[in-house]
């Protein structure tokens, strides 16, 4: 029943942003050199000298593709578990909730490529990544290389990019891993002498990246003549549908907020086959988009005022049981529509997971990325925004991370969201979780 006629088209559009700043530790704070800040237009990146060898690889032998395809699962895996731990720790926040996994953990695996001894391990822990070097960053790559998809009804992409304080050292060994896995070049802009200008022209790249979906990502005062080198992340999502609302369908009806608080707001709904499963605590629904390489799925705890204890136990473990036991069914779908924004530091989060010695000046150890100064984390921040409509959903987020120096037709099911549940949006080839929330108050 996949192939059914919607009644109109759904557009969902997804965008996620990191960003890794990094600062030189020169023991003094250094001030902001307004006096040589060039206007806002001034296009000051310059290209980085790198000498790319030809291609001289082999087709991959069976043994070869078998190991890739082990690898990707494992980091699709970690990706998800870090996911969960991740929440475990946001979901302290009140409120609606929504952020990116995906942009953080390839973020900060683009800085794992730099990070040595006890601050390698720590990241790898929190990461849960237990690949060797060699074999990790490429599993990162074949990741990068899955989810970029630009069919007709879903575009997801993947861009990555270096922006390094022009004539400064940075090891080659760095720069290759970044280069070659990532496909993050590197750009060279003067923070020591044009700051603002630098910061403007990262900005606008992102904005290019984003569609114009996330602006000013790097705020005013965010950069200064310390700055050595900023990373920058983005993912972008657009997929119809693959079963459409119709706009006529949609009627006001009561979310509960809670217990004994109610709130009126729009309602989609349709009647559809769609995977579903249910157990005494939960139930749940696959929602795929167009082509069916990627899908939302929606957790709904059995009570209303549940949710505190489904947030317990989720888990990569547990999200694999509870998908592994839906099937397809009749479903009446009730959706809210709902816009959010969400906002997080995340230093104190990273570091209750146990990545505590990269934002330590003195413990950091940053050494595979420069010999010129110690590198440490100063901040990791993150935002991300969602609205879901009729028409569809649009999304956006933006993470960054700065281092300083140092079958039978049945009766349908009734499927309500009406009040608060999880939801995740998931690459379904390699099971990569690439966002996820959750909605306590839709209005």
């Amino acid at each position: 029943m996949r192939n059914l006629v919607p009644a109109f088209v759904t557009v969902v559009s997804y965008v996620v942003v990191s960003c890794i700043m990094v600062f030189a530790n020169t023991g003094c704070e250094g001030d902001m050199m307004a006096d040589l800040t060039p206007e806002a237009n001034e296009p000051i990146l310059e290209a980085a000298n790198m000498n790319t060898p030809a291609d001289t690889s082999q087709p991959p032998t069976d043994e070869q593709q078998e190991q890739d395809e082990t690898d990707l699962k494992k980091v699709a895996i970690a990706n998800n578990q870090f996911a969960c731990d991740l929440y475990g720790q946001l979901r302290q926040t009140p409120g609606n909730l929504f952020f990116s996994p995906s942009s953080m953990s390839t973020a900060l695996s683009m800085a794992l490529a730099a990070a040595r001894s006890n601050t390698a391990q720590q990241m790898r822990d929190v990461l849960h990544l237990e690949l060797p070097d060699e074999r990790l960053h490429a599993a990162y790559a074949e990741l990068g290389s899955k989810l970029s998809s630009d069919q007709q009804g879903l575009e997801l992409r993947v861009a990555n990019r270096l922006w390094g304080q022009t004539g400064y050292e940075f090891l080659p060994e760095f720069l290759a891993i970044t280069r070659d896995h990532y496909h993050a070049e590197l750009g060279l802009v003067d923070y020591m002498q044009q700051t603002e200008a630098a910061r403007q022209e990262i900005n606008r790249w992102v904005e290019a990246q984003t569609n114009n979906r996330i602006k000013d990502l790097l705020p005013s005062g965010s950069l200064n003549d310390r700055t050595r080198l900023v990373l920058t992340n983005a993912i972008y999502f657009k997929g119809d549908w693959a079963k459409k609302f119709d706009a006529n369908s949609t009627s006001d009806r009561a979310f509960h907020v809670s217990a004994d608080e109610e709130v009126t707001v729009p309602f989609m709904s349709q009647d559809n086959r769609f995977r579903y499963g249910k157990t005494d605590k939960l139930a749940l629904l696959e929602m795929p988009y167009k082509g069916a390489k990627c899908s939302m799925w929606i957790l709904l705890p059995a009570e209303k005022d549940a949710l505190n204890d489904l947030e317990a136990e989720l888990s990569e473990a547990n999200l694999n049981s509870w998908m592994n036991a839906t099937a397809e069914k009749p479903v009446t779908v009730q959706l809210p529509k709902f816009s959010l924004n969400s906002e997080f530091s995340m230093n104190q989060v990273l570091t209750n997971l146990g990545m505590v010695d990269a934002f330590d000046e003195d413990l950091a150890d940053f050494s595979g990325m420069t010999e010129q100064e110690k590198l440490y984390i100063t901040a990791v921040v993150h935002k991300a925004f969602v609205d879901v409509n009729e028409k569809g959903t649009e999304a956006a987020a933006a993470t960054g991370i700065a281092f300083g120096a140092t079958s039978v037709r049945l009766d349908p099911i009734i499927f309500r969201a009406d009040h608060p549940f999880l939801y995740l949006i998931r690459d379904n080839e390699t099971g990569a979780i690439l966002f996820l929330g959750r909605v306590t108050n839709p209005s």
